[in-house]
């Protein structure tokens, strides 16, 4: 059920300065937001898709009321599995839990209008699961992003 990486989400200090970095090493990219004040930047490369996403936004994305410490465990990255539905978030989460997974987010309706939640792995490394209802996949289950 769980045999693909569908999005790795780099946390970074300076997101500009990072956006700037891998567009040096080739990189095409797609922004969400501005040049100048960028959301999130999106990879347009083949396989697993990366994207740079703040590291202070991304720890309150696993956790808002409490955010992991960025010092103490968590190192600014996630690992993504996107869901085709809802019942797949529940039914993938459940599967992790039941390998040994612990729980960090409890799938629920998300404020960008998907649903998600979170696991660790037995490493600790942050897992989403998620689904967003206009989420398009190609013939290999990838993930479609297209520019906005």
């Amino acid at each position: 059920m769980i045999n693909r990486v569908n999005l790795i989400t780099l946390g970074t200090k300076d997101i500009i300065k990072s956006h700037a970095f891998f567009k040096e090493l080739g990189f095409d990219t797609s922004i969400r937001g501005t040049e100048e004040n960028p959301i999130i930047i999106f990879f347009r490369n083949e396989g697993t898709r990366l994207a740079l996403f703040p590291l202070q936004e991304l720890a309150k994305d696993i956790n808002e009321a409490a955010p992991p410490e960025i010092s103490t465990g968590f190192q600014g990255i996630t690992l993504a599995y996107n869901a085709k539905s809802m019942e797949e978030v529940d039914q993938v989460m459940q599967k992790a839990e039941q390998a040994g997974a612990t729980i960090q987010k409890a799938p629920k309706k998300l404020d960008w209008g998907g649903y998600g939640g979170y696991f660790t792995d037995l490493d600790g490394y942050y897992w989403e699961v998620a689904y967003g209802e206009d989420w398009e996949f190609d013939d290999a289950n990838m993930l479609v992003i297209e520019d906005q």
